[in-house]
């Protein structure tokens, strides 16, 4: 049984609806966090909410918004507030980019991988800092190996994936002043949707079958396995707790090996 060291804090978590979001907030909720879940879309949000609220008594809330633009996150932060009050941590990890071949990739894309995952981590993280100054908070960004390892296949992920990062670096100086924890995550390969899509995509491009290409880029990566969504999730619990709070500033891979660069 999970410990509920997280009792009374409360937690919002973007792109909660399924894959690593979902499995960060339902950890966080088993161990006490009251969660408020972000993503665009209501159905499958909803059912999200539901199936953290069957394992927990506390309130499970949650709002169906696309946060590619401020107005909306200013909207979902101003239902957060009136449904939580104050915010202990705020987790990023809403957004999706799209892989392809370069020279054919359209403008829009890379337009649309800023939107969602760059900018609403961006504003989130403005919109929620004095709540979050006040209660001596954390902020945990989701971004992605691809930050430092650029394919040529994946130009927008890891461009987004790059400036995440360099933003979540200068957001904890920011934090240092006001006390709040900042922290980032580069998960590798884990068993997503959104992994089977890219995946799909490559398939495409390669004209080989989606499984072939997933055994493939395990024993390239000389990885045990894929990673899972809990792996990420177990991680930032922890980032989350007192005991890492000398842990600010940095991040850490989540791939089971497969970075192999020092940086």
């Amino acid at each position: 049984m999970a410990s509920k060291v997280f009792v009374g804090k409360k937690v919002v978590v973007s792109g909660a609806s399924k894959g690593i979001g979902f499995a960060i907030a339902k950890s966080l909720a088993l161990e006490g966090a009251e969660v408020f879940l972000l993503a665009s879309n209501y159905k499958r949000l909803q059912r999200a909410a539901e199936s953290i609220q069957s394992d927990i008594e506390q309130k499970v809330r949650f709002f169906a918004i696309d946060l590619r633009t401020f107005d909306s996150c200013d909207v979902a932060y101003k239902e957060v507030l009136k449904s939580l009050g104050e915010v202990d941590f705020l987790i990023n990890s809403a957004g999706a980019t799209k892989s392809g071949r370069f020279l054919e990739q359209p403008d829009d894309q890379m337009i649309d991988g800023f939107a969602l995952k760059f900018y609403s981590a961006v504003r989130l993280s403005r919109l929620f800092w004095p709540s979050l100054k006040l209660k001596a908070g954390v902020v945990i960004n989701i971004v992605g190996g691809f930050a430092r390892t650029p394919d040529p296949n994946f130009m927008v992920g890891g461009a987004v994936n790059a400036a995440l990062a360099n933003f979540s670096k200068a957001l904890a100086g920011q934090g240092l002043r006001d006390n709040i924890n900042v922290n980032w995550i580069h998960p590798g390969i884990t068993a997503t949707d959104r992994t089977n899509e890219i995946f799909d995509a490559q398939a495409k491009l390669y004209g080989k079958p989606r499984e072939v290409l997933i055994k493939e880029k395990v024993a390239e990566e000389k990885i045990r396995r894929l990673g899972q969504p809990k792996d990420v999730a177990e991680l930032v619990s922890f980032l989350c707790r007192p005991e890492a709070r000398h842990i600010h500033g940095v991040g850490i891979p989540v791939d089971g090996g497969g970075s192999k660069g020092y940086y």
